[in-house]
């Protein structure tokens, strides 16, 4: 059964009535049909999208009934031939692929079952992207068997129509962008890829979303690895006419780049996005495809004999890691499962983002959305026309980059930036704190790209200290990532200690007044917390909620304290609890403190809590709950749902889970 309408379903279908769709019906019309869902959508965008159930109902009907007349299963190849003899002229839905043979063209029609289909030029010439990799279309074919023919090829296409949206006003696009928040939009761009959003948090939708950057950034290059069966290739195969995904085997520069023989330019030159599947099985014709490629990802162009082509076709490396990425980490590094060929420091520095797979869920049913979302073909349009804007300069009105970005990472993570922008704001409007979000993400994953090179070439690429300035403040702020060597960052927990001893200022909870505290900013001792339960996107308790406090809490324990502050944005806004108070039975302030007292209590246990503190202020008519952190004479760990403990450490301005080893050697040290 499909889900109730909620509110982010009914502004959808206010805002873009016949382009969005139920993702459910998707799901329910693909059984036996083997076609990509953009076409699937194509068809529901045109007769199913609706927000009145009976008008779906009819809709379904007639799009099961047009794939049953003319959508052709393999094994039903020559039932279709028949029907096509029988009728003379019948309309069919398959991908076509063309080429050039016998100095003329030929079109092949796959699930038809015949390469020899005749094809006039000035279609070819029309549709370029027929000669490359093909096309799903709409086809009016025609028998017509020639006596003098021989051998004998009876089948001529009279009409072809590739499947995609006919009309697309980005304006109206972008100006209706502003109707929802940033999170609604968020949600509405989850679900249109199929995912429901309720069950992501921010990172996680932000993993999910980064792999549309390559759509509307130009000349993007992104790299994905990670375990099996978490979505890596979807998009790429599923999702969008203007991408295609090309599955291992044998890569020529020819099929790449250009054919000197015939002069036809490849995939990089009529494509937005070329995606490389199960990259660990690809074969490389001659090391020419590497150099050209690594030049290519690099410049944005390519030679053709004494041309020069450009193109703007971003590329997609993605692929299954043979270990858990921990185990990589400690003994290698995240590009060992790359072909040996490709493992070559200077192309993998041309990657603007390495996206950590094994941060996105196995894809199970439940993950799945029952909601509406765009129908694909309209928002592939919209990507594909974003494409033409750019956003790579606008971190410099608010932040500077820090000195160990090289020319290459700071283009690295301009890109990123202005990808998610185009993707989340098209419209323009977007806050400080969502940039900083952009910022420090687009920071992470180019970041994650450094550390490896270093591991391959230490003496060229060391520095990988990323950090940014806060213009107006001067504060700096460090971006790590989880994969940082083991090592450093024990050592850089571990070498804070002396100036923070000498600074009085650094150690334990502040004196300062939470107003102060909120004007002056999350640092190395204060964090906000917009919740402590709620999850303002699905107004729903939320565990995940729950135990990121606890997390927090527990940093500042096994770090130098500090101040953690409930009620308060990301961006420094006071909101208040009163979501909160409602989530923990309404019972106010009294009840509020016994609801986190018996969390930490049942995370971290009593004598931890002993060293935190807890009080109301109000600020701006707000109530905010203030979280005063002493340091711990001992090790603090957080029971996990598995049974485990878990060791936290505030370092900078996040809070890290440090491994078994890192975790010995923190414990050893500071409380020595």
């Amino acid at each position: 059964m499909p889900t109730d309408m909620d509110a982010l379903d009914r502004l959808a279908n206010d805002v873009f009535p016949g382009r969005v769709v139920r993702k459910d019906l998707v799901r329910r019309v693909k059984v036996g049909h083997n076609v990509p869902v953009h076409v699937l959508e194509f068809l529901l965008g045109k007769y199913c999208a609706s927000d009145d159930p009976d008008v779906v109902e009819m809709g379904l009907l007639v799009v099961n009934q047009t794939l049953q007349d003319n959508f052709i299963r393999p094994d039903e190849a020559e039932l279709a031939k028949a029907k096509v003899k029988f009728k003379g002229e019948h309309r069919i839905i398959d991908k076509v692929e063309g080429r050039l043979a016998d100095n003329r063209f030929w079109a092949t029609l796959s699930n038809f079952n015949d390469k020899w289909v005749h094809i006039q030029e000035d279609v070819v010439k029309r549709y370029e992207r027929l000669l490359q990799g093909g096309v799903w279309c709409q086809i009016d074919l025609l028998y017509n068997e020639l006596e003098d023919e021989r051998p004998l090829r009876p089948f001529y296409i009279k009409a072809l129509k590739p499947i995609q949206v006919a009309a697309f006003d980005l304006d109206d696009y972008v100006a209706s962008r502003g109707r929802f928040s940033r999170d609604e939009w968020l949600d509405l761009l989850v679900r249109s890829i199929g995912l429901e959003s309720s069950h992501y948090d921010l990172r996680s939708k932000l993993v999910a979303l980064t792999r549309l950057i390559p759509m509307v950034e130009r000349n993007y290059n992104l790299i994905e690895l990670g375990p099996w069966g978490t979505g890596k290739s979807f998009v790429y195969r599923e999702q969008s006419p203007n991408a295609i995904l090309v599955s291992g085997g044998k890569i020529t520069v020819p099929q790449l780049f250009v054919n000197n023989a015939t002069g036809r330019v490849g995939l990089l030159g009529n494509w937005d996005v070329v995606a490389f599947d199960e990259v660990a099985s690809l074969e490389l014709s001659d090391s020419t495809v590497v150099q050209m490629l690594k030049d290519y990802m690099e410049s944005g162009s390519f030679a053709r004999g004494r041309d020069e082509i450009v193109a703007e076709a971003s590329t997609v490396f993605v692929g299954n890691t043979s270990r858990p990425h921990t185990e990589l980490v400690r003994d290698a590094h995240l590009f060992a499962d790359l072909p040996k060929a490709m493992i070559d420091p200077a192309f993998l520095d041309r990657m603007h983002f390495y996206l950590p797979g094994w941060e996105a869920p196995k894809l199970e049913p439940q993950l799945f959305t029952d909601h509406y979302g765009f129908v694909s073909d309209y928002l592939s349009e919209a990507m594909r026309q974003l494409r033409k804007r750019t956003f790579v300069n606008v971190i410099d009105a608010e932040f500077a980059l820090g000195p160990h970005l090289a020319q290459r990472d700071a283009k690295a993570v301009r890109k990123t930036v202005s990808g998610l922008l185009k993707l989340l704001h098209p419209h323009g409007d977007w806050t400080r704190a969502e940039l900083r979000e952009y910022l420090e993400w687009a920071m992470e994953g180019r970041r994650r790209v450094k550390e490896q090179l270093k591991k391959l070439a230490a003496h060229d690429f060391s520095k990988t200290a990323f950090t940014y300035v806060e213009l107006d403040t001067g504060r700096e702020y460090r971006v790590d990532v989880a994969e940082q060597p083991d090592e450093d960052l024990v050592t850089e927990a571990l070498e804070e200690e002396p100036t923070r001893s000498a600074d009085a200022t650094n150690m334990g909870p502040s004196t300062t007044l939470t107003a102060e505290l909120i004007a002056a900013g999350e640092s190395r001792n204060i964090e906000f917390k917009s919740t402590a339960r709620l999850n303002l996107h699905t107004n729903q308790r939320d565990p995940t909620i729950e135990l990121a406090l606890v997390k927090a809490v527990a940093g500042f324990l096994n770090a130098h304290g500090g101040t953690l502050l409930v009620g308060v944005s990301d961006d420094g806004s006071p909101r208040g609890l009163e979501d909160d108070y409602a989530a923990v039975g309404n019972r106010g302030r009294d009840g509020y403190e016994n609801f986190l007292t018996t969390l930490l209590d049942t995370r971290i246990g009593r004598a931890a809590v002993a060293h935190v503190s807890i009080s109301f202020d109000v600020v701006d008519s707000h109530d905010v709950c203030r979280l005063d952190v002493k340091p711990s004479p001992e090790p603090v760990f957080v029971s996990n749902d598995k049974g485990d403990a878990d060791l936290y450490v505030r370092l900078n301005n996040s809070t890290r889970l440090l491994n078994t080893a890192d975790a010995l050697k923190y414990v050893r040290q500071h409380w020595r």
